[in-house]
């Protein structure tokens, strides 16, 4: 029988193990001695666990680092090579599976389309089971042998979703692909998941507390806090896009009236544009994505009046629900991801934002805040579930298993 001595030691040689790894991962040490320093461990202890997440394959050398007055320091980096993770961003017009080594470097992905707004659950289980084992195969991965699989969703994750814009209610996707996985995906909100990968990874690395927003069809966001210093971020999901911005407003999809999703998302946008005076019938077929596209490119290009004011409209409203994150929260910086916002950063729509945000902003908030456009292009929300699964594994020390 284990006593209580010897378990309270291994907890405490995973949690080091957990903690040194981490450290290693996002780029805060990259030698013992750093370690040894932002861990408070003793050096042989740091030496110790180094060795041993050596041997586990999970970390490598590296080199050296010169060092004035002694030996040259070992430089310390993650090693890509020691698994492969999946993320599947599950939005309301496509779903999206990337495949990427554990360190978040890609290596394949896979779109298709989403056929009707709400797809019945069976349905996105299979397609994103195919999707998965088409990555898989064209990089000769078993699916058996992947660290892990995050999901993301437009509403509440966990081991039930809650996706009113796919018309899911206590939907257990988990469970639907865990036997045919071999292990239980983790699961969660698409917009702290891309909170997340941007703080890890992106726009948002090294801020203190970071506010990504997720536009597409609607608008979602996430708030990252760093735990103070050498702290990990984490991200909680903020239903920043119904904030009421206006009594007498528009109806939303949400059922209140004047949310600010109800300017800023996309089908809103599109819609917005058609009641515009001396607007013209978009051409593009090919869905939503398309439309705002071309509706871009008439302001950007062609400088249509009716676009230029309907974008222009856009950026005022963006601004304000910004300028309210900004009083609430007081973020250093705020990030606009998702494929709507690229689009909107594109049509050169930042400086009006920014402008707005100090026409309402508190001053001596605002001049504290960036406001910067997403860096991790059009796989954003899947490279954010992907950190789903690397999260607990970092949390972990380093074990693999089914979560």
């Amino acid at each position: 029988m284990t006593s209580r001595a010897q378990k309270t030691t291994r907890d405490l040689r995973w949690h080091n193990r957990s903690d040194l790894l981490t450290r290693l991962y996002l780029g805060e040490a990259t030698n013992r001695n750093d370690l040894a320093r932002a861990s408070g461990l003793s050096a042989a202890t740091v030496s110790n666990v180094v060795s041993d997440l050596i041997a586990d394959g999970l970390v490598g050398e590296n080199g050296s680092l010169s060092s004035a007055g002694g030996r040259p320091r070992s430089l310390l980096r993650v090693l890509p090579a020691y698994g492969h993770v999946v993320g599947v961003d599950i939005g309301e017009t496509e779903v999206r599976v990337g495949l990427f080594d554990w360190t978040l470097n890609p290596v394949a992905d896979e779109v298709r389309p989403v056929d009707t707004p709400k797809v019945p659950p069976r349905e996105v289980a299979d397609q994103i089971l195919s999707e998965i084992y088409a990555v898989t195969e064209r990089a000769g991965i078993a699916v058996g042998n992947l660290v892990g699989v995050g999901i993301g969703v437009p509403g509440a994750g966990g081991s039930v979703i809650h996706a009113p814009t796919l018309g899911w209610s206590a939907v257990p996707l988990a469970g639907l692909l865990r036997d045919r996985l071999g292990f239980t995906p983790d699961v969660d909100n698409g917009a702290m998941a891309l909170g997340q990968a941007e703080a890890w990874r992106g726009a948002a690395r090294g801020a203190e507390r970071a506010v990504t927003l997720l536009l597409g069809i609607g608008a979602g966001g996430a708030l990252s806090l760093a735990a103070g210093p050498g702290g990990r971020a984490r991200s909680f999901t903020m239903e920043w896009g119904h904030t009421v911005v206006d009594l007498e407003g528009p109806i939303c999809r949400c059922g209140a009236r004047g949310c600010l999703e109800a300017y800023i998302g996309a089908e809103a946008i599109l819609a917005r544009y058609e009641a515009t005076p001396g607007s013209t019938p978009l051409s593009s077929a090919d869905g939503v994505e398309a439309q705002l596209a071309e509706l871009v490119a008439r302001a950007a290009q062609h400088r249509e009046p009716a676009a230029l004011a309907l974008l222009e409209a856009t950026a005022a409203y963006l601004g304000v629900g910004i300028s309210n994150l900004i009083n609430l929260v007081a973020p250093d910086r705020v990030i606009i991801s998702g494929w709507a916002g690229a689009l909107l950063c594109q049509a050169s729509l930042l400086p009006a934002v920014r402008s707005a945000v100090r026409q309402h902003a508190l001053p001596y908030l605002d001049e504290f805040t960036r406001i910067e456009p997403g860096e991790l292009g059009p796989s954003a929300t899947a490279l954010g579930a992907a950190t789903l699964p690397v999260a607990r594994l970092l949390a972990d020390g380093g074990r693999r298993g089914d979560g």
